[in-house]
Protein backbone atom coordinates (compact mmCIF):
# COMPACT_ATOMS: atom_id res chain seq x y z
CA UNK A 1 0.00 0.00 0.00
CA UNK A 2 1.57 3.61 -1.16
CA UNK A 3 1.96 6.05 1.70
CA UNK A 4 -0.91 8.35 1.92
CA UNK A 5 -1.00 11.62 0.91
CA UNK A 6 2.72 12.19 -0.02
CA UNK A 7 2.82 15.82 0.34
CA UNK A 8 6.17 17.65 1.13
CA UNK A 9 6.14 20.92 3.15
CA UNK A 10 8.52 23.60 2.61
CA UNK A 11 9.56 25.36 5.64
CA UNK A 12 6.94 28.19 5.48
CA UNK A 13 4.47 25.63 5.48
CA UNK A 14 5.95 23.35 8.53
CA UNK A 15 5.91 26.49 10.38
CA UNK A 16 2.52 27.16 9.70
CA UNK A 17 1.57 23.89 10.62
CA UNK A 18 3.26 24.02 14.23
CA UNK A 19 1.19 27.28 14.50
CA UNK A 20 -1.59 25.33 13.78
CA UNK A 21 -0.89 22.76 16.28
CA UNK A 22 -0.24 25.31 18.93
CA UNK A 23 -3.46 27.13 17.76
CA UNK A 24 -5.36 23.81 17.70
CA UNK A 25 -4.74 22.94 21.59
CA UNK A 26 -5.28 25.82 23.17
CA UNK A 27 -8.40 27.21 21.51
CA UNK A 28 -9.84 23.61 19.85
CA UNK A 29 -12.10 23.43 16.34
CA UNK A 30 -14.21 25.53 16.77
CA UNK A 31 -13.02 28.72 18.31
CA UNK A 32 -9.79 28.19 16.01
CA UNK A 33 -9.65 31.15 13.23
CA UNK A 34 -7.15 32.19 10.60
CA UNK A 35 -6.39 35.29 13.08
CA UNK A 36 -4.93 33.19 16.07
CA UNK A 37 -3.01 31.01 13.69
CA UNK A 38 -1.32 34.18 12.64
CA UNK A 39 -0.46 35.04 16.21
CA UNK A 40 1.16 31.63 16.79
CA UNK A 41 3.04 32.04 13.46
CA UNK A 42 4.55 35.66 14.96
CA UNK A 43 2.96 36.51 11.22
CA UNK A 44 0.12 38.51 9.82
CA UNK A 45 -2.85 36.85 8.18
CA UNK A 46 -2.14 37.24 4.96
CA UNK A 47 0.77 35.17 5.31
CA UNK A 48 -1.35 32.94 6.35
CA UNK A 49 -3.60 33.02 3.00
CA UNK A 50 -0.71 33.69 0.83
CA UNK A 51 -0.14 29.43 1.15
CA UNK A 52 -3.89 28.59 2.14
CA UNK A 53 -6.87 30.08 0.81
CA UNK A 54 -9.81 28.91 3.52
CA UNK A 55 -9.26 28.15 6.81
CA UNK A 56 -10.65 24.52 5.67
CA UNK A 57 -7.50 24.10 2.81
CA UNK A 58 -5.39 24.95 6.12
CA UNK A 59 -6.57 22.18 8.44
CA UNK A 60 -7.01 19.80 5.52
CA UNK A 61 -3.35 20.09 5.26
CA UNK A 62 -2.51 19.87 8.64
CA UNK A 63 -4.32 16.21 8.70
CA UNK A 64 -1.76 15.43 6.00
CA UNK A 65 0.88 17.05 8.24
CA UNK A 66 -0.30 14.74 11.07
CA UNK A 67 -0.54 11.76 9.57
CA UNK A 68 2.70 12.60 7.89
CA UNK A 69 4.82 12.93 11.34
CA UNK A 70 2.94 9.66 12.04
CA UNK A 71 4.25 7.57 9.21
CA UNK A 72 7.87 9.28 9.84
CA UNK A 73 7.88 8.15 13.57
CA UNK A 74 6.96 4.26 12.73
CA UNK A 75 9.59 4.53 10.18
CA UNK A 76 12.31 5.37 12.85
CA UNK A 77 11.29 1.92 14.34
CA UNK A 78 14.17 -0.10 13.80
CA UNK A 79 13.16 -3.74 15.44
CA UNK A 80 11.68 -5.90 12.23
CA UNK A 81 10.24 -7.91 15.21
CA UNK A 82 6.29 -8.50 14.89
CA UNK A 83 5.55 -8.86 19.33
CA UNK A 84 7.91 -5.62 18.93
CA UNK A 85 6.55 -3.81 16.46
CA UNK A 86 3.06 -4.35 17.43
CA UNK A 87 3.82 -2.80 21.04
CA UNK A 88 5.21 0.01 19.20
CA UNK A 89 1.92 0.73 16.77
CA UNK A 90 -0.03 0.24 19.77
CA UNK A 91 1.56 2.43 21.98
CA UNK A 92 1.95 5.19 19.25
CA UNK A 93 -1.91 4.63 19.52
CA UNK A 94 -2.54 4.48 22.81
CA UNK A 95 0.42 5.55 24.44
CA UNK A 96 1.72 8.92 22.93
CA UNK A 97 -1.80 11.07 22.75
CA UNK A 98 -1.91 11.12 26.45
CA UNK A 99 0.58 13.40 25.96
CA UNK A 100 -2.08 15.74 23.92
CA UNK A 101 -5.44 15.71 25.35
CA UNK A 102 -5.98 19.04 24.07
CA UNK A 103 -4.91 17.75 20.65
CA UNK A 104 -7.25 14.94 21.01
CA UNK A 105 -10.15 17.14 21.54
CA UNK A 106 -9.72 18.89 18.26
CA UNK A 107 -9.02 15.95 16.23
CA UNK A 108 -11.91 14.79 17.39
CA UNK A 109 -13.73 18.02 17.11
CA UNK A 110 -12.39 17.50 13.37
CA UNK A 111 -13.66 14.18 13.33
CA UNK A 112 -17.40 15.22 13.66
CA UNK A 113 -16.78 17.55 10.91
CA UNK A 114 -16.21 14.85 8.19
CA UNK A 115 -19.54 13.90 7.36
CA UNK A 116 -19.88 17.60 6.52
CA UNK A 117 -16.59 17.94 4.77
CA UNK A 118 -15.14 16.06 1.87
CA UNK A 119 -11.32 17.08 2.55
CA UNK A 120 -11.80 16.02 6.15
CA UNK A 121 -13.53 12.67 5.15
CA UNK A 122 -10.66 11.56 2.70
CA UNK A 123 -7.96 12.72 5.23
CA UNK A 124 -9.67 10.56 7.99
CA UNK A 125 -10.05 7.94 5.60
CA UNK A 126 -6.68 7.38 4.25
CA UNK A 127 -5.61 7.63 8.12
CA UNK A 128 -7.85 5.04 9.18
CA UNK A 129 -6.71 2.73 6.05
CA UNK A 130 -2.82 3.43 6.33
CA UNK A 131 -2.97 2.34 10.32
CA UNK A 132 -5.21 -0.61 9.42
CA UNK A 133 -2.69 -1.60 6.92
CA UNK A 134 0.15 -1.15 9.03
CA UNK A 135 -1.28 -3.14 12.08
CA UNK A 136 -2.63 -5.43 10.00
CA UNK A 137 0.62 -6.37 7.91
CA UNK A 138 2.75 -6.90 11.50
CA UNK A 139 -0.12 -9.36 12.47
CA UNK A 140 0.46 -11.52 9.11
CA UNK A 141 4.10 -11.23 9.62
CA UNK A 142 4.00 -12.73 13.19
CA UNK A 143 1.90 -15.25 11.94
CA UNK A 144 4.40 -15.98 8.96
CA UNK A 145 7.15 -16.26 11.53
CA UNK A 146 5.41 -18.38 13.63
CA UNK A 147 5.35 -15.99 16.59
CA UNK A 148 1.60 -15.07 16.89
CA UNK A 149 -0.99 -17.59 16.41
CA UNK A 150 -3.04 -18.29 13.25
CA UNK A 151 -5.59 -15.88 13.48
CA UNK A 152 -7.59 -14.19 11.02
CA UNK A 153 -5.58 -10.91 10.65
CA UNK A 154 -8.31 -8.50 9.34
CA UNK A 155 -10.66 -9.52 12.21
CA UNK A 156 -7.61 -8.77 15.02
CA UNK A 157 -6.66 -5.58 13.43
CA UNK A 158 -10.67 -4.10 13.53
CA UNK A 159 -10.73 -5.21 17.20
CA UNK A 160 -8.06 -3.53 17.79
CA UNK A 161 -9.08 -0.35 15.86
CA UNK A 162 -12.41 -0.44 17.85
CA UNK A 163 -10.61 -0.45 21.05
CA UNK A 164 -7.95 2.94 20.01
CA UNK A 165 -11.43 4.75 18.39
CA UNK A 166 -13.11 3.86 21.68
CA UNK A 167 -9.79 5.31 23.55
CA UNK A 168 -10.31 8.34 21.55
CA UNK A 169 -14.11 9.48 21.92
CA UNK A 170 -14.26 8.37 25.77
CA UNK A 171 -10.93 10.32 26.58
CA UNK A 172 -12.85 13.19 25.12
CA UNK A 173 -16.43 12.85 25.98
CA UNK A 174 -15.41 11.98 29.86
CA UNK A 175 -12.33 14.57 29.97
CA UNK A 176 -10.41 11.56 31.21
CA UNK A 177 -7.08 11.09 29.39
CA UNK A 178 -7.36 7.63 31.68
CA UNK A 179 -9.12 5.90 29.15
CA UNK A 180 -5.87 5.85 26.93
CA UNK A 181 -4.26 4.07 29.98
CA UNK A 182 -7.41 1.51 30.39
CA UNK A 183 -7.70 1.00 26.36
CA UNK A 184 -3.80 -0.09 26.33
CA UNK A 185 -4.11 -2.47 29.10
CA UNK A 186 -7.29 -3.60 27.08
CA UNK A 187 -5.51 -4.05 23.96
CA UNK A 188 -2.93 -5.74 25.63
CA UNK A 189 -4.83 -8.55 27.19
CA UNK A 190 -6.58 -9.08 23.46
CA UNK A 191 -3.13 -9.32 21.84
CA UNK A 192 -1.99 -12.03 25.06
CA UNK A 193 -5.65 -13.92 24.14
CA UNK A 194 -5.88 -14.14 20.32
CA UNK A 195 -2.51 -13.75 19.21
CA UNK A 196 -0.35 -15.76 21.71
CA UNK A 197 -2.55 -18.27 23.10
CA UNK A 198 -4.40 -18.45 19.90
CA UNK A 199 -7.95 -18.49 20.92
CA UNK A 200 -9.38 -16.07 18.22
Amino acid sequence: MAEPSGRTFSDADEEIMRATYRALREYGYADLTIKRIAAEYGKSTAAIHYHYDTKEELLAAFLDYILNRFVASIREVETTDPEARLTVLLDKLLVAPQENPDLSVALLEMRSQAPYNEAFAERFRQNDEYVRYLVKAVINHGIDEGAFADVDADRVTRSLLTIVDGARTRSVVFDDVGEYERARATAAEYVDATLREGDA
